[in-house]
């Protein structure tokens, strides 16, 4: 966290390539106005995903994100690779999408850093 004037702690600005203890640093902040997208298909979200991401698979991506999703809110997105996240982001960004940032390192990254994973796998 960023603080102000030494007094105020802030969240980290939003970026286009975030790495992935930025993005957790917003939520500890507990900042409510962002989405985490997990753009990978649907097998590898059920196997483990981001918690609190939801599953847009890259061939869903832009009709879902534009049913469900603001313009302007903010996106962290990942992929399987950083390729794909890349790919990914640009898909939205060029559907109008305006606040969009790959996240580097995707869901190997965050459990790198032993941040909390999901898995919705079916018994």
């Amino acid at each position: 966290m960023v603080q102000f004037l030494g007094m105020i702690p802030t969240p980290p600005p939003f970026k286009a390539k975030s790495l992935v203890f930025e993005l957790k640093s917003r939520l500890d902040w507990g900042e409510p106005a962002l989405t985490i997208i997990d753009a990978r298909d649907r097998t590898e979200f059920n196997f483990r995903h981001i918690l609190g991401a939801i599953p847009m698979p890259v061939s869903e991506l832009v009709n879902r994100a534009k049913s469900s999703l603001e313009n302007s809110r903010d996106i962290y997105i990942y992929g399987e690779t950083d390729e794909e996240t890349a790919f990914a982001a640009s898909l939205l960004r060029d559907a109008g999408f305006q606040n969009v940032s790959e996240l580097r390192g995707g869901v190997a990254a965050w459990r790198a850093l032993d941040y909390p994973v999901s898995t919705s796998q079916a018994a």
